[in-house]
């Protein structure tokens, strides 16, 4: 038997004329994003992290966290969405509009987890936080019997207040709590935005590298810079961190090779190169989980080259190459137009926009690229800004 929800005050409901003045992307609580079926029933954060995408949303000055709907209409909002498997769809909780582990969020992030595991559901459920977390919020991540819970701490080390208000001390302990305390749920360090100039000193990758000692994985990836996000650091004077923006993140390849470097502990006794170290979210998850990559990563061989050899292993076992025919079929009854592909690499499709071809992907467990936004060999899913492309193509 689940821990039961502790009592709170609930918070308050927007209006339908509020919800009405949202962008329809937030008034839809239920996005398909890659690492899952994402939730998010609540909006407002108090933070101000300056990257933040709130900001694409037009809903980055909502400080006071609000709620479009009650715990049990958001669930079923969930449970019932098109693409909802259960057991299969991994699951995200807040990681668009608000933080999880805000005091005024936290007792709904519980609520809805213990709802989800008592339906005895076995999904993986992701939640992200750079808030405190303590003991007693361990506590209850402990008691969930049946769903794979992943809380992964957003730690970027930037000290430049006007860009990260929030200390990132502040994650740091949290990510220290969870990793004493975890027995049902895992922890991953979630080393985020790395953004050259900014904290990717020598002094902020060996900062880093402590802290991956107290997670069960480490993620690192770079800045998601759209325009919106590059008029909010404009208009209030904050450094530009690129000339350009770019639709994916920008993770720039030289960036990449000194953290690959800090991280190599192949030449220490017993060492293995870049310890529990992983470029894709879903890959650090499911290493904490000791499973293979629910997204078929295997297949994109250079994203894999810094993974453990156990981690590979299990992989590989998994990632089998799906039937044409099967997949044209689940395509095509998609919207998909054109031609349908399953290379070694990933399955390509024309005309599905990203949550259909995620649906592709969590279903055969292979990756699911759109023919018109190629993945380049080594950016693999990044932006070509601070690359040179093997193949001389710009995917932006």
């Amino acid at each position: 038997m689940t821990a039961p929800a502790p009592a709170r005050r609930m918070l308050p409901l927007l209006s339908p004329a509020q919800i009405a003045d949202l962008q329809p992307q937030l008034a839809d609580v239920v996005e398909y994003r890659k690492s899952g079926l994402s939730l998010n029933d609540i909006v407002g954060c108090p933070l101000e992290c300056g990257y933040c995408v709130r900001h694409l949303f037009d809903n980055f000055q909502m400080k006071t966290p609000r709620r479009l709907m009650s715990d049990e209409a958001a669930v079923e909002a969930l449970l019932g969405h098109q693409y909802f498997r259960p057991h299969n769809t991994p699951i995200q909780l807040y990681n668009r509009a608000t933080d999880p582990m805000l005091p005024v969020v936290k007792p709904h992030l519980f609520t809805k987890l213990r709802m989800l595991d008592e339906r005895g559901l076995t999904n993986h459920v992701l939640t992200i936080t750079r808030w405190r977390v303590g003991a007693d919020d361990c506590a209850v991540l402990n008691s969930f019997k049946n769903l794979r819970i992943t809380v992964l701490i957003t730690h970027s080390g930037i000290d430049n207040e006007r860009i990260e208000p929030v200390d990132s001390s502040i994650a740091a302990d949290s990510l220290r709590t969870l990793y004493e305390h975890a027995d049902r749920y895992r922890t991953v360090l979630y080393w985020r935005p790395i953004v050259p100039g900014l904290n990717d000193s020598d002094k902020h990758i060996e900062r880093a590298r402590e802290l991956s000692l107290h997670a069960h994985a480490t993620v690192f990836t770079g800045l998601f810079f759209r325009e919106e996000i590059a008029a909010y650091y404009e208009s209030h004077g904050m450094p530009m961190p690129y000339e350009s923006t770019a639709r994916r993140k920008i993770m720039p390849e030289l960036a990449e090779q000194r953290i690959l470097s800090a991280f190599d502990t192949s030449q220490q006794p017993g060492g293995l190169p870049w310890g529990t170290l992983f470029r894709k979210t879903s890959c650090g998850v499911a290493y904490a989980h000791g499973e293979a990559d629910y997204n078929g990563h295997y297949g994109v061989k250079e994203l894999c080259d810094i993974c453990p050899p156990e981690q590979l292993a299990l992989c590989k076992k998994a990632w089998v190459k799906p039937d044409l025919a099967a997949v044209e079929r689940a395509a095509r009854a998609l919207g998909a137009v054109g031609a349908v592909e399953v290379n070694d690499r990933a399955i390509v499709v024309e005309g599905l926009d990203e949550p259909p071809r995620y649906y592709l992907q969590h279903g055969f467990g292979y990756q699911c690229h759109a023919r018109e936004h190629p993945h380049l060999y080594r950016q693999h899913g990044r932006a070509y800004i601070g690359w040179e492309a093997e193949n001389g193509t710009d995917p932006a």
